[in-house]
């Protein structure tokens, strides 16, 4: 049984080969033969391999840029949720050095309280949070977040007269930005 697979397998090979010359053949007389492509044909090759060279490398290079930018901004704004938690606790400090100021008790723990607010105030200014300036600036959509409007004793309006909570920029990023009271 196998010789008759072999000699079947023969057939077939040959078969291809007779029609694949038969093919040649024809097309050799339609004068449409496979033959070499022409000088233009291989130039245009040339200029799409290379137009698509050139936007695959440019693609690369604007990945490789917007990667690069991604760390830059990771290490840039990482600690920015550690600082957000933070600021509630800045905030208890200094209510409570506001309350001291108002009862004028002149006490250790608010000498102690006062030292702990500066060394936080420390620890944020050299990692790159800074306090937003509100008093007396002109609103600022970014910057405030307006909670209350009062009319103009002046003529200036939009302008920031009283500052509820303080805000925070990390690296020039607003992390929160100020509660304020408006003048319009």
């Amino acid at each position: 049984m196998s010789k008759k697979k072999s000699h079947e397998n023969k057939e077939t090979v040959e078969k291809e080969t007779l029609v694949s010359e038969e093919q040649q053949k024809s097309s050799e007389q339609d004068g449409t033969a496979a033959s070499e492509p022409t000088m233009d044909q291989l130039k245009e090759e040339i200029n799409q391999l290379n137009d698509k060279y050139l936007r695959l490398n440019a693609e690369f290079q604007n990945y490789r840029k917007r990667v690069e930018k991604e760390k830059t901004d990771i290490f840039k704004y990482g600690s920015e949720k550690m600082f957000v938690e933070m600021l509630p606790i800045m905030d208890n400090f200094e209510r409570a050095i506001s309350a001291s100021d108002q009862e004028g008790s002149n006490n250790k723990i608010i000498e102690g309280v006062i030292m702990i607010k500066k060394s936080l105030d420390e620890f944020f200014e050299k990692n790159g949070v800074k306090k937003i300036e509100a008093l007396n600036q002109p609103f600022d959509p970014i910057k405030h977040h307006a909670v209350m409007t009062v009319e103009s004793e002046t003529d200036e309006k939009d302008l920031v007269i009283e500052v509820f909570q303080h805000g925070y920029v990390l690296n020039d990023k607003v992390i929160r930005p100020c509660m304020v009271k408006v003048s319009h």
